[in-house]
């Protein structure tokens, strides 16, 4: 110890600083200067998941928790703090521990922390220390694990915060935007995640936020709620997962970049009928556009106003699980003139009886390879639908057994593939020359395209 005790007392409190918040603190007893050390440790993570007692009927922190969090700040005294990290358990109702958890964020706040990530679980906070909403130095605030906010500050002021997470942190209706996205004048990136019975924010509006998740799992709240509204003109990318909704009533987005869609269905027959024409509307402008299985199939069934033109996309993530999604791929192909790449997540549910329109598609990503007889000629066929391919990938799916025959297969058409020239002038159909394995002609007079198709091999 005395070769370790020799280095910079800055360098000690890095070290420490590295080690979980309760070995930390374990070198206290070594001496006084350790103890001197220890003020200087700038990550504090407290978590009383190995303080609980597993037979209590009602899970809250022990007093031994309690001790080891009042020793632990008063040990560091005013000393600066950069991460603190707590996550404990309070019982509804329980004051003597909520007042124990507001003094230590309140304490931690005062001493310039730029990182905070609160989770309190079992709803058992009403309210969180104004401190902690007038910190000047805070940048990263993570809040979450089933907190309703009933009573928060009316006053926000938060400078320097630029990430904010609110996990299953529900605040009052309107709180989010009309006070909480206000106080903060340099925030980049939001994220909302609600699950459960809370009551979620139908309108998400801030002029500066670039980035935005929001992952909506509230059944019962969208039963009252059946409204969505977008107000971001600086937001370049969205990720967004909720169900679909029957109005979207203000979308926003005209600096949007980047998309990603997980709409789900409301199997409810007294609700109304979910109609996504302006949410699609709202992103149309986009480069990058992802949308999941499920969403193929709800915007082909609830984009009742028919697909806007994507003027400006590049790339397209599609998938899908059946004919129904499948059926708005040649939509969007036919909606998007400047489109390049196309990434297919599964070939599942693809079927030769969905025809692409003419298309300028370059790249082809395939995913989720898993080398059936009937992925191999869904492959055949949908390469079929693209003429100007250059470039192609096939991924094989993880933990999946490829066989031997599947790989040989694979190869084959790589092999074909990678023999085959057309000419611009008179192309025959890409599917022809993949079940008869034969060569296109080759003049002198008319310039050639050459089709590359890359293997990845199994990654598992």
């Amino acid at each position: 110890m005395d070769a370790i005790s020799w280095l910079p007392d800055e360098v000690l409190g890095n070290i420490l600083s590295l080690l979980p918040t309760k070995e930390a603190a374990s070198t206290c007893i070594l001496s006084k200067k350790w103890r001197y050390v220890y003020r200087l440790v700038d990550h504090l993570e407290f978590d009383d998941s190995l303080s609980l007692y597993p037979a209590s009927d009602e899970q809250v922190f022990p007093e031994s928790f309690e001790r080891f969090v009042d020793r632990t700040l008063a040990l560091q005294s005013d000393s600066p703090i950069k991460k603190l990290s707590l996550n404990c358990h309070i019982g509804e109702g329980n004051e003597r521990l909520q007042a124990c958890v507001g003094r230590w964020i309140s304490n931690v706040a005062g001493r310039g922390v730029l990182e905070a990530e609160i989770r309190i679980n079992r709803r058992g906070l009403r309210s969180l220390p104004p401190q902690l909403f007038s910190c000047t130095t805070l940048v990263k605030l993570t809040i979450g694990r089933q907190i309703y906010i009933a009573r928060p500050p009316s006053y926000v002021s938060l400078p320097s915060l630029k990430f904010l997470f609110l996990d299953t942190a529900p605040f009052p209706l309107r709180y989010l935007s009309g006070v909480l996205l206000p106080g903060c004048p340099v925030l980049e990136e939001l994220s909302v995640h609600q699950k459960g019975y809370v009551v979620t924010p139908r309108t998400i509006s801030s002029r500066i936020v670039k980035r935005l998740s929001v992952n909506y799992d509230c059944f019962h709240e969208v039963e009252d709620h059946i409204s969505m509204s977008f107000d971001l003109p600086k937001l370049v990318c969205l990720d967004y997962s909720d169900f679909a909704l029957a109005k979207y009533k203000l979308v926003n987005l005209e600096s949007l970049v980047e998309a990603k869609l997980d709409l789900r269905p409301i199997k409810r027959l007294y609700l109304p009928r979910p109609d996504v024409t302006d949410l699609i509307v709202g992103i149309r402008h986009v480069e990058i556009l992802h949308l999941s299985p499920v969403s193929a199939q709800m915007i082909d069934s609830y984009c009742r106003g028919g697909l806007p033109l994507f003027d400006n996309l590049l790339t397209l993530s599609f998938g899908s699980k059946n004919d129904q999604g499948w059926k708005l791929l040649p939509k969007l192909l036919k909606q998007s003139p400047k489109l390049q790449t196309l990434i297919v997540q599964d070939l599942d549910g693809y079927t030769s009886h969905v025809s692409m329109p003419r298309n300028k598609v370059e790249s082809l990503h395939i995913c989720g390879y898993r080398g059936t007889a009937q992925e191999l000629n869904q492959l055949k066929s949908f390469l079929g639908e693209f003429e100007y391919l250059e470039f192609v990938q096939v991924d094989v799916a993880e933990a999946t057994g490829i066989t031997m025959q599947a790989r040989t297969d694979l190869m084959t058409l790589v092999k074909v593939l990678s023999r085959m020239y057309w000419c611009e002038a008179v192309k025959p159909e890409l599917g022809e020359l993949l079940e008869q394995q034969t060569e296109c002609w080759n003049t002198k007079d008319v310039q050639l395209n050459k089709l590359h198709l890359e293997h990845f091999n199994d990654v598992s």
